[in-house]
């Protein structure tokens, strides 16, 4: 089977009336679970994305207080967390909200996940996390990355005292 071209796809939609399309967008959200988050996402709360942002965070804290204490087992439910915060900083399509949520990640970590483990697959979530909060910095809103900047410097400061095996030097701004 072949998938047309996203182009053509889009010219296919336009011709199509208001009913037809209702129908189709229906259709979509039966099939797949993201897609009909991505749909209530669009319809619902797409005008304020950092106000979505906030009910993601409520959504996951109950996971973080909830971390197993075995480095194997909490190591899997981090990364369910980051899927989580992934998939749902992509319905935003917002560097801003995606930062937002990144940075309350690394704050959640630092608080709730076992820091003076020596499971290396825990530490390199925390250390991947903040290459890539550190990449999308320079590239927002001066004011957005003044604000970020700040929390992203004490979430540094933070991880070298309490981290065994992380070294601040490469992180800094």
């Amino acid at each position: 089977m072949k998938v047309e071209k996203l182009s053509d796809l889009k010219k296919e939609l336009k011709s199509l009336n208001s009913e037809r399309l209702v129908e189709i967008c229906l259709k979509l959200s039966k099939y797949k679970k993201e897609n009909k988050e991505l749909l209530s996402y669009l319809l619902f709360d797409s005008t304020n994305p950092f106000l979505y942002a906030e009910n993601v965070k409520e959504m996951l804290k109950p996971s973080f207080l909830s971390l197993s204490r075995s480095s194997y087992t909490s190591t899997k439910e981090i990364r369910k967390i980051i899927r989580l915060i992934t998939k749902h900083a992509k319905y935003t399509g917002s560097k801003e909200v995606e930062t937002e949520l990144l940075l309350w990640f690394c704050e959640q970590f630092l608080e709730y996940a076992d820091t003076r483990t020596h499971h290396k697959p825990l530490l390199l979530i925390f250390s991947r996390q903040i290459e890539k909060i550190k990449r999308i910095l320079p590239k927002l809103h001066e004011d957005f990355q003044f604000d970020f900047g700040t929390t992203y410097t004490q979430i540094i400061q933070k991880a070298g005292a309490e981290m065994r095996f992380f070294d601040k030097s490469g992180f800094e701004l």
